[in-house]
């Protein structure tokens, strides 16, 4: 039986590095053992920025009700937990979009939530 050598898999599996390294700056896009450690980190960049980004549009939905009930005369926390009382259960992102279409809709839920106080 024939002996196999492993030449044609490791090129495969350096090109596949080598390709998610293709637009990286200096060495880092073409020596295998440095964009290796490039593409690593890049992953996990990644996955952390996965993480972050939920958490950011959760900050940014919040601050559009918070800035669209201030002129209502009530704040955030209080429009939420007028809400939470009436039994209207709709999420953060929902609550903001429908802030900016709708404000006649918006304004409807806040006296709702200032009623439920």
């Amino acid at each position: 039986m024939a002996r196999i050598k492993g030449a044609m898999m490791t090129r495969k599996r350096r090109n596949k590095v080598l390709k998610l390294a293709k637009s990286y700056w200096g060495s880092k896009s073409t020596h295998f053992k440095m964009a290796k450690q490039a593409v690593k980190k890049s992953g996990v960049y990644a996955y952390v920025g996965r993480k972050q980004k939920k958490r950011d549009f959760r900050r940014l939905w919040i601050a559009r009700i918070s800035a669209a009930v201030k002129p209502y005369g009530i704040n955030y926390s209080r429009f939420m937990n007028g809400l939470k009382k009436s039994g209207i259960e709709m999420n953060r992102k929902s609550l903001s979009e429908l802030a900016i279409t709708d404000s006649a809709a918006f304004a409807a839920l806040v006296e709702t939530a200032k009623q439920a106080q």
